[in-house]
Parts: structure tokens; sequence; C-alpha cells
């Protein structure tokens, strides 16, 4: 009898014991996108910063980059990103503007940032990125520095509607014509340009078509023969200057400034035939974007979500002059960070 009751006591004992702790449910992931304003070598490397930012913050992450280049391409990605249920997306908006109504929509219903151009009338969260207004002013001492008697100058940009390109041109303008600093003013594409020393004889927007683009470099030097120096503004433009001058066989007589690391960039102020580049920081651009993304997402308080943001709405990532005595160990650390070294 005791024998029993000892077996059914451990039996007892058994079953009404606690079971073993189980490790709690990892927690998920914030779903994230960065969207880019076109297809180009200077959104790979943000590639590369956006996947570094999945391993160090984790997140989940996509990019998605409008293959065209066009507003209505990046409307559809915007729609399918929230159909998907992303929790944070990272825009550079291609037409600020005219976008404003849909990206406040998108603001609604889902967290969102906009770097590398901003969209300031919208209710965007913050701007990742650098002051392209004062980049441009950087670029316009490059073009000081490149032709310190003045002359007529030639400027390439992508567009006119973007935010960066607008202020990014009006910093090369109002560097060159000795103007005050106003990142608030704007000189239209036709408007007469032209100060003591310098010139901007023309402005031309390819509308990220590469070949449009070295067809407006090479009819500027077939137009005008007194051309003193041309200037890119878009990551994929400076190469094509750069092709253009050398076929016209003009590198000892038109100076290039250029702006971004465009590979072929660096080789040309390597070789000394670009004077410099203003570059920007698209790793860290795409790096930080998800970093304060994944914070906002994991933050549920109201309060304390808006602590995390930077002051003023504005996470600069500074940009940087580069001239041939910068160019390999900018280009090092560039190979380092994208894989290729």
């Amino acid at each position: 009898m005791h024998r029993s009751l000892a077996a059914l006591s451990l039996a007892l004992a058994a079953v009404c014991s606690p079971l073993p702790a189980q490790d709690a449910p990892a927690p998920k992931k914030p779903r994230l996108a960065f969207v880019t304003n076109c297809v180009a070598e200077f959104w790979t490397v943000a590639t590369f910063g956006v996947e570094a930012a999945k391993k160090e913050f984790g997140v989940d992450a996509v990019v998605r980059m409008p293959p065209n280049g066009t507003a209505e391409e990046q409307k559809r990605i915007l729609e399918d990103l929230l159909a998907k249920g992303v929790q944070g997306i990272a825009l550079s908006p291609k037409d600020p503007e005219n976008m404003t109504p849909l990206i406040d929509k998108v603001c609604a219903r889902t967290l969102l940032i906009t770097q590398d151009s901003d969209a300031p009338q919208s209710k965007r969260l913050c701007y990742v990125g650098m002051d392209n207004y004062d980049a441009g002013r950087m670029c316009g001492k490059l073009v000081e520095e490149a032709l310190p008697n003045g002359g007529a100058i030639v400027v390439l940009v992508g567009n006119l509607d973007q935010d960066n390109a607008r202020r990014r041109r009006q910093g090369v303008i109002d560097e060159l014509l000795g103007r005050t600093r106003d990142p608030k003013r704007f000189d239209a594409q036709d408007a007469q340009l032209k100060g003591d020393k310098y010139e901007i004889r023309a402005t031309f927007t390819d509308q990220f078509d590469r070949q449009k683009g070295k067809a407006a470099a090479q009819d500027a030097l077939v137009r005008w023969s007194d051309v003193a120096g041309m200037v890119g503004l878009y990551e994929y433009e400076p190469p094509l200057i750069l092709e253009a001058v050398k076929s016209a066989g003009k590198l000892d007589q038109i100076a290039i400034v250029a702006f971004d690391e465009n590979e072929a960039t660096l080789q040309g102020v390597l070789d000394g035939h670009i004077h410099g580049t203003v570059v920007q920081n698209p790793y860290e651009y795409g790096r930080r974007s998800l970093e304060l993304l994944g914070k906002l997402v994991r933050e549920a308080d109201a309060d304390k979500r808006a602590a995390l943001l930077p002051a003023g709405g504005f996470l600069d990532i500074p940009a940087r002059q580069i001239r041939k005595a910068d160019v390999k160990a900018f280009w090092d650390d560039l190979k380092l960070k994208t894989g290729k070294k």
C-alpha cells in the first residue's frame, strides 16, 4: 500500500511540475523600404548602406528603384509598399512639389522620411542628407579654383523638379555670381546669369536620359567656342561631359567640375581631366535612414518617438570636396564599404 501511494505521489509530482522555460519568440523585425528617384551607381552605393543597416540594426528592408526615374513609377512603388504593410519608408521624391499630396497620404498610413532630396512642404517626419544649396556652393568654389580668371559655364542637371537639383544648381550660381547665401532663391532655367567674372551660359536638363545628357554636352561645345567650364550635378553626368570634351579634343581647354562619386568621375579626377567633385555619402544615406526608421517603428509612444527625430527635422550627412590629392583615400574607403576591395 505504501509503495502504491509513493508511486502515485511521484507520478502526480511529475504531472504537476512546471514545464521547462521556453525562449520567448524573437520580436519581429521592422519592415522598411528605401525608395530612390532613379537607377544609378549612386543608388547602388546606397544599397550597400541599406544591407549594412539590416545586419547592424536588425531590420528587414527592400530597395525599390523606378526604372525610368518618373514620378508615376514612384507613385506605383509607394502604393505597392503600402499594400504590403511596410512600416517605414525612406523616399527620395522625384517631384516633391506635385507629389506632396501623395506623400501626405502615405504619411497617414506609415512612417515616412525623405533622403537625398527633400519634400519640405509635406508631412514627412524628417530629411536625411546634405544641404544641397551649400553643397552647390562648394561645387562653385571648385569652379573658381579651376577657372580663377572666370569664363562661360555650362551646367548639366537631371531636372529642375527635384528639391535637391534646384538647390544644388542655385548654390553653384550664387557662388559664381558672388551673391549672399539664400537657399530660397531660384533663377529660371532661361534666366540671363552673368556676373563680373562668370557667366552661366546655359543649364541643360536631361531627365535622367544618358544619351540626351551627352548630346547636350556635345551641342554646347559646338554652339559656343568660348565655353570655359562644364559642371555635371548628377552622378551620371560628369562622365558624359568628360566623354564629350575628350571626343572634341578639348581636355586642355575645358575645366570640368563634378558631383558625386561615379567611378569614371573619380578616375577623371585622378587623371587630372576633372578638377574635382563634391561627394555625398549615399552609403550613409541608406544606413542612417534605416537606423532611424527602425528606432521609430519600435517606439510606440508618440512623445518618445518625436524625441528620436533630429533637431529641426534635418539629419545632416555633410558633403565633401574631393580633389586629385584626396581621390585615392576616398576611393579605397568606398571600395571597402561596397565590397570591391
